[in-house]
Parts: structure tokens; sequence; C-alpha cells
């Protein structure tokens, strides 16, 4: 398989020591056992990922686990982590469904998809299989996938979906049928008998109880108002008086009480937290390679933060990967981006640096996909064009699709005409994504750029890669016209013959065989 597997995605987050244990909603959850899918959709911070990991922890039915990201838009990586995360219940479901991603042109989804169901029905026993963070993959593709597989779930599957949005799935139908149970905030928030729990037994505190009471009432039960709170409480002698003047919009609380926290952090603490939360997940040497500080071990802090409650969840049972809780990472990057502008003067280059160092690391250790993307936040076109092309293979033929076509069209014409490659790429990319508009332009853009350039191997692939490009938008665009394609096939195996890389050549013929197969076949 061509992408790499980033193993902490499929870790069942681990519960703390000390939880409120919600034995009602427990049981809401294995009642709903009979369901296809159960939904628990709720704002940041009420506790959905804790209260399934609770719940998986006592449950009986073996589970599986997968944590998504922004990059799993792509329908060819999120399909191979779906199969990666069902392996860890049967090992060896799924490779009918790698076999056909790692072909030059998959068939259609629904293809996929079908393999995919016929073997999940041959394992034995009942499972589950939990997505969290659902709300970062919204896109129609991603829908269609997962109303498809919800109309055609084998029968030992339960779904299990935790997002903050409304997902775009056939919900009334799936209510209509009894197969859908629903957690929402009104259900997630604690009761004060939860509150009480929370703050005394959790959190360490000793407030009365009608002191727990006015703090539950403040915020409505939202668990990360009340943790955020008790953090803050653990630094002032008269919790009364700071449960007092708790008050006001969420927003304006949570960003006060993040400034109180961080106050009391030291000045080192403060800036691994302010510079690691460019991260999406955290291990030590990687905050090492960011923060470039010898002084200070990022394994040990990363420990620290974990001890002290402060936000940080861990991924693995070794105590190796991290995450930020999402709210908390949003106002460290707020902040850093407010500090980064009043020391520089310059709206974001304060950040670049540590873009580039991550970028750097999670190349060397294999991951290209999440290394493309810090180089693109660093606005380093250079090393973000080579690790498009990959090794061999691009990002955009690897499960990327998504990430790569953004970052094309963050970019300017003139950055895009001083290096007609990203023009070339542009076009392959659009061909992959199936969006015919604009392909033809971006090639004769990409020509233009290259007039008056000496003739040399580089050119010499750009022209082979234009012409592949170019038969794959008429098989596109001309479908059934049989004289149309077969003339692009010709100017594209043409030019195959002065294409000097190796590694150029193989990806030609991967444009041009799917394409000839698909005209001998018509002829046929």
């Amino acid at each position: 398989m061509n992408m790499p597997i980033l193993a902490t995605k499929l870790y069942i987050p681990q519960l703390r020591t000390k939880v409120v244990l919600r034995p009602s909603l427990i049981e809401r959850l294995n009642e709903g056992l009979h369901c296809k899918l159960t939904l628990i959709s709720a704002s940041a911070g009420f506790g959905k990922t804790t209260l399934v990991s609770e719940w998986l922890a006592g449950c009986e039915r073996p589970a599986a686990w997968l944590s998504l990201d922004e990059f799993d838009k792509d329908p060819a990586r999120l399909l191979t982590y779906l199969v990666a995360a069902l392996q860890t219940i049967a090992a060896n479901i799924g490779e009918g469904v790698f076999t056909v991603l790692q072909s030059p042109q998959p068939p259609p989804t629904e293809s996929i998809l079908t393999i995919l169901l016929n073997e999940i029905s041959t394992i034995p026993d009942n499972f589950v299989l939990v997505l969290d963070d659902f709300h970062v993959i919204d896109a129609k593709p991603v829908d269609d996938i997962f109303t498809f597989l919800l109309e055609h779930l084998p029968p030992q599957m339960h779904l299990v979906i935790i997002t903050r949005e409304e997902p775009n799935l056939p919900l009334a139908r799936l209510r209509v049928r009894n197969q859908l149970t629903e957690l929402r905030g009104a259900d997630l928030r604690f009761t004060s008998f939860e509150a009480a729990g929370f703050l005394n037994q959790v959190m360490g505190l000793n407030l009365s109880s009608e002191d727990i009471a006015a703090l539950e009432t403040r915020t409505e039960g939202w668990i990360a108002g009340l943790q955020l709170a008790a953090i803050s409480m653990h630094g002032h002698k008269d919790t009364a008086s700071f449960i007092r003047s708790f008050t006001g919009s969420h927003h304006f609380v949570l960003d006060y009480l993040v400034e109180e926290v961080l106050q009391h952090q030291s000045e080192s603490v403060q800036t691994f937290l302010l510079r690691t939360s460019i991260l999406d997940r955290l291990c030590g040497p990687l905050c090492d390679a960011v923060l470039l500080d010898p002084s200070s071990s990022g394994q040990e802090t990363l420990k620290y933060l974990e001890r002290t409650n402060l936000f940080i969840v861990p991924l693995d049972n070794e105590r190796c990967w991290y995450r930020y809780h999402h709210l908390f990472a949003d106002l460290l990057r707020q902040r850093l981006h407010q500090s980064t502008v009043s020391s520089t003067g310059d709206e974001g280059s304060g950040m670049t640096e540590l873009h580039k160092r991550a970028s750097v690391w999670f190349e060397n250790n294999g991951l290209e996909i999440e290394a493309f993307h810090h180089a693109a936040a660093a606005n380093d076109v250079e090393r973000a064009a080579r690790l498009v092309e990959g090794d061999g293979m691009p990002l955009h033929l690897r499960g990327a699709v998504a990430p790569v076509l953004n970052w094309l069209e963050s970019l300017r014409a003139e950055v895009l005409d001083a290096r007609p490659s990203l023009w070339v790429m542009y076009a392959s990319v659009l061909v992959i994504a199936g969006k015919p508009t604009g392909i033809e332009q971006k090639l004769q853009a990409a020509e233009a750029a290259m007039q008056g350039a000496e003739p040399d191997d580089k050119t010499k692939d750009l022209v082979g890669l234009i012409a592949a490009t170019r038969a794959a938008l008429a098989a596109l665009m001309i479908a059934g016209q049989q004289k149309g394609i077969e003339q692009k096939l010709q100017a594209a195996e043409a030019a195959l013959q002065s294409t000097e890389s190796e590694d150029k050549t193989k990806e030609i013929v991967g444009y041009i065989a799917p394409i000839r197969a698909t005209v001998t076949v018509n002829q046929q």
C-alpha cells in the first residue's frame, strides 16, 4: 500500500483514572446497539469522545476507532483508513479494497464500497465502528459514501458517529425505521450531581453544594467550561467570589479562563503551548524538532501537561502521542498569531519557521501528506511542490487530492507562471478529481510559461505530462467519441518517446493505460 497509515488515528482514547460515570447515558448507548447508527452530536467540550470511550470500556462487543481529520475528505484516503480501522477487528478485511485503490484509475466508489461491505459480512461477531470528529470531513463525496454504507450496512456492524455538526445523512429515514439512536447537547450536559462529582472528585476541589449549583447554572452543564473554571480556581483562595464573577458569553469566559490558565504556567511551558499549537498531533521528538530548545524535553513537557489536566489528550497506551483539546488548540493558535504579529509586525511570519520545521520532521518520518500540509502552511512553494511530486508517485495519486487542489487554488498566477510544472500538476489534479473545467486553460498556461525555455529533460517530461493530461481530459469530455480520444492518445504516446525521467514515464503510462483500455473495449 502506498499511503502510510498514521496509527494514532486508530487508537481508542484511554480513560483517565478519575472520570465521572454516566450510567444513564451508557444504558442508552447499549439500548441503541440494535440500530444501524448512533449519532452523538453537540458543540465542542460536551464530553462526547470521553463518553464513548467509557462506554466501549465496558461494552462486550469489539470496537474499531477512527479519528478523522480534514485530509480524510478525499475518498481514497478515507476508504484506506476505514479499512485500516476495520483491520483492528478482523486482520484480513479490506485486501480487495486496497488492491483496487492502488490502481491508477480506480473503479467507481460504489463498486469499492460493495467489495468492502461483502468483506464486512464475513466477520462472524457483532462489532462497533466509531468515527470521531465527523464534522471535519463535511463534503458531498463523503456524504455519498456513508449514505451508501448505512443503506447496506451488514447486521453485525454498528456505526457510531461523533460530531459537532449535523451530518448530511438520511437521518429522517433512519428515525422512521427505528434505526437511529441520538444523543444531543441537552443529553450530554452535566447534571448538578455530575458537576459535583467532576469538580470535587475529578478536579480535586472542595466546593460547597451552593457553589457547585451556581457554577453548574452559569455554565449550563458545559463540561469544558466547568473544566476551565476548575483549573482557574486552583489559584484562587476566594472561590465563591470567583464563581460570582463567572458570567457572560461562553466565548468571552473561555478567553478569560485561558488567560488565567496560561498566566499560571511558567514562561517555558507557555512558549511550548503556543509554538506546538500548529500541530494537530504531538509527540516528544516532533515537539523537540519544532521548538529547537535543548533545555527542555518535549516528552517530559507533554507528560506534565497531561498530569496537570491542561487540555491534552493521550492518543495511545504508551503515552507517546497526544493532541490538544480542539478549543484549547484554537485559542493557542489565535494567541500565537497575535504574539507574532505584535513582535514582528508581519502577519503570520513568526509561524513560518515553525511550520517548516514540522514539515521536515514529518518528511523524515515517512509522513509526506503531513509534511506537505506544513510546507503549504509555511508558504514554502518549492518544498510543497517537491512533496506533491512524491517519490515516484505524486501525493494526489495517494489519497491527497483535496489538500493538494486546495493549495494549488491558493497560489497566484505569477507563482504558477514561474513554475510551469505547477500548472501541469494543477491540471493533473483536476483530472483525478473529475473536474474538467479549466484544465485546458491551465495546460495552455504551462505551455506559454515554457516558451523560450531551453529544451532539457525537465521540459521534455512536462511536454509528456501535458500530452497525457490532454488524453485523460479527452476521456472525460469526449466519452464515446473514439476519434477524439484516439488523437489525444497518439499525441501522448508520441510524447512518451521523448520523456527522459523514468518516474515521469511511469506517471504518463499511468494516465494512458486505462484510457487505451477503455478505447479498446468500446471499439470491440
